[in-house]
């Protein structure tokens, strides 16, 4: 790599029109016709030419011609730009970056973090190029994810089924590599390097944002690009439960979205953030791998960070988020022990924080937290989680009649009966007390599914496959005449054993 294109990578990220190289005087970008200095040190000259030289065409000229100008075209990863070498009494270089038509073209806005797509389709650059178009694919076929790897075409997952694109051809591993590294910055990139793997984000601007991962495995390079909507969605879009909505409006405590990847965690968080935002004046600190929805300022003031670009992991950027005065903090991962142990920490201290894990029940979630924890820790964190916690929100993703996919929620609210059981570790009881709360907005996940089959958004076979309660969901499924021979024979077996002993104190006494 040019050490130049560490400068043009600046130019992009930043939204500069150009980049100006001058003699005695310190590298900078224009943003809004203003200058804004990328490093410390004034240049030389000898510095500005051995940086023009090494990307300079074969067939240029290594010296300044009898004008005392050059002027040649260069394309890297982050684009094509034109490099301008003058020399009026010092010499000096600006680079700006073109458009398709080989004229200058603003830059994409691109905040910190996160590497911007061209405008148009075209750049000089082949890889970068082929890699936008099938992100404009992904988006244009309402899928969620783009899938590459190496000796198969490009495919697409929609409403939950993976298929190739049509007349895509397979690609090759050093095909993808180059796609890849197209649209990475210069961390991932040394880090895909380092350890074969690389979470990273990018943006094609007023289209939608992707969430990112490069891989390697058998075959080769591959990558996975999930589609993040431009646009924000809201709690009224999604359909979130007005006792779901309360929750954005606590001073503290702890609020948790579970569910198992791909089940749509991030967009209801998303959505929770943006309806505080919408209503509320605090401080919001929002702490995730990549950033996914990006949430302009409205009422609130919004700070987005990227672990690995902008802090070093989530346990310091937490940590640290209490030094920078905020009222609400959102972890994108609850993914370690001291993660954990912060967020009810900055829970119990008088703040709002938002976090996910990885579980698919409400109970289980309760579980997972306190079993993080050494045995000798546990009855303490049992006390501080049944004070700090305030609603556990679990989801799956189910297939919609008539394509699409809808979101099933399994909803836990913090009352005293909830809290009681926490601390006297009896979490096994917390089923019943879903069950028995229906009036307070509590919903257990074979309701929530049931209720969908009602509605006719799902057939009952998804939400037999969706339900971790299969016995229970078969029962619901009978008592509405509901054909359940899709189901396994133990659950069918199990389920008719539980009804028959449900009936059994109703029948024929002495």
């Amino acid at each position: 790599m040019a050490q130049l294109d560490r400068f043009l990578n600046l130019l992009v990220t930043n939204n500069a029109t150009a980049l100006l190289l001058t003699e005695g005087e310190v590298a900078a970008v224009i943003i809004k016709d203003s200058p804004r200095p990328v490093m410390k040190q004034p240049l030389t000259s000898a510095q500005i030419l051995t940086l023009v030289r090494e990307i300079a065409p074969q067939n240029q000229p290594h010296s300044l011609d009898a004008a005392g100008n050059v002027r040649f075209e260069y394309s890297s990863a982050d684009g094509t730009f034109e490099v301008a070498l003058t020399q009026n009494g010092k010499i000096a270089a600006r680079i700006e970056r073109r458009g398709p038509a080989g004229t200058a073209n603003e830059a994409p806005r691109a905040e910190a973090g996160v590497a911007a797509a061209p405008r148009a389709a075209a750049t000089g650059n082949r890889a970068l190029d082929r890699m936008v178009n099938l992100l404009r694919v992904l988006v244009s076929n309402k899928a969620s994810d783009l899938h590459l790897r190496a000796g198969s075409p490009p495919m697409l997952r929609s409403s939950g089924e993976i298929a190739n694109i049509p007349n895509e051809p397979a690609l090759s591993s050093d095909e993808i590599e180059a796609m890849v590294h197209s649209v990475m910055l210069d961390h991932s990139r040394q880090e895909f390097k380092e350890i074969n793997d690389s979470d990273f984000a990018y943006e094609i601007p007023g289209l939608a944002r992707f969430r990112c991962n490069a891989l390697r495995d058998r075959k080769g390079t591959g990558g996975v690009f999930r589609a993040i909507p431009a646009a924000v969605v809201t709690v009224e879009e999604m359909g979130v439960s007005a006792e779901v909505q309360r929750l954005c409006h606590l001073t503290k405590g702890l609020v948790l979205v579970t569910g198992p990847t791909g089940s749509g965690k991030s967009t209801t968080l998303c959505a929770l953030i943006d309806l505080i935002n919408r209503t509320r004046s605090d401080h919001v600190i929002t702490i995730e791998d990549p950033i996914e929805f990006v949430h302009e300022s409205k009422k609130c003031l919004i700070t987005q960070r990227h672990v690995g670009v902008h802090t070093s992991s989530f346990k310091h950027a937490l940590r640290a988020a209490l030094r920078e005065d905020p009222d609400i903090v959102l972890v994108g991962e609850l993914r370690d022990l001291e993660t954990v142990s912060m967020a009810i920490e900055t829970a119990e201290t008088g703040h709002l924080v938002f976090g996910t894990v990885h579980t698919s029940t409400a109970v289980s979630t309760v579980d997972r937290v306190i079993d993080q924890f050494p045995p000798d820790r546990q009855a303490q964190i049992r006390v501080m989680l049944s004070e700090s916690l305030k609603g556990v929100i679990s989801q799956v993703l189910c297939k919609k009649i008539g394509g699409g996919r809808v979101a099933a929620r399994e909803i836990m609210l913090s009352t005293p009966s909830v809290s009681n059981l926490i601390r006297e570790g009896k979490t096994f009881q917390l089923p019943s007390v879903l069950q028995t709360s229906r009036r307070l907005g509590m919903v257990t996940m074979n309701d929530a599914l049931i209720e969908l089959v009602d509605s006719k958004q799902v057939e009952p076979q998804e939400a037999y496959l969706k339900a971790t309660d299969k016995v229970g969901i078969i029962n619901m499924l009978k008592q509405r005449g509901k054909d359940v021979s899709f189901a396994d024979p133990d659950d069918t077996r199990a389920a008719g054993a539980s009804t028959d002993a449900q009936a059994k104190p109703a029948g024929k006494t002495r």
